[in-house]
């Protein structure tokens, strides 16, 4: 899978990534074709962002045990899916990040696959469970555990 620019941008900056565009939308108060322009903008984003689907944004995959172990950003324009990892334990190592390799979703039902450290294979299975909120679990190359994944952004 190849992923967006934007998403590969999210790993090198992070989720502060998601709040910068919200900054930069701001119309220059100072002039009144600074007001317009800075209007159109904001509608054009907003328009944009209706075509996102439910998975689009930001996502946190926490242990049942309160465990924060990956913070995930998808992308979903219309069904079409590609994400993002960021392994949460290890925030300063070189290999702590990627594209994730598989991604599906089926009704009510999301897999993905990706590979971490040491090229170990994760892999989730997940149902949704209350809005914003899919439940399941990860299998860390054999070791299986009980899992939440919850929204975190737009």
């Amino acid at each position: 899978m190849r992923a967006r620019p934007g998403l590969i941008l999210w790993l090198v900056a992070g989720p502060a990534l998601a709040q910068a565009p919200a900054a930069a939308l701001k119309p220059d108060p100072g002039t009144a074709s600074g007001d317009a322009y800075g209007v159109r903008v904001i509608q054009s984003f907003e328009a944009a962002e209706r075509f996102q689907g439910p998975l689009d944004g930001g996502w946190r995959l926490t242990a049942r045990t309160g465990e924060p172990l990956f913070e995930l950003r998808f992308v979903d324009h219309h069904g079409k899916l590609e994400a993002v990892w960021r392994d949460l334990r290890r925030p300063a190592a070189l290999n702590a990040s990627g594209v994730v390799d598989e991604l599906a979703r089926e009704g009510g039902r999301l897999t993905f696959r990706f590979s971490s450290m040491g090229g170990v294979t994760d892999a989730a299975t997940l149902t949704a469970s209350a809005p914003g909120t899919w439940s399941g679990e990860l299998d860390e190359g054999g070791r299986k555990r009980a899992v939440t994944l919850a929204k975190t952004s737009p």
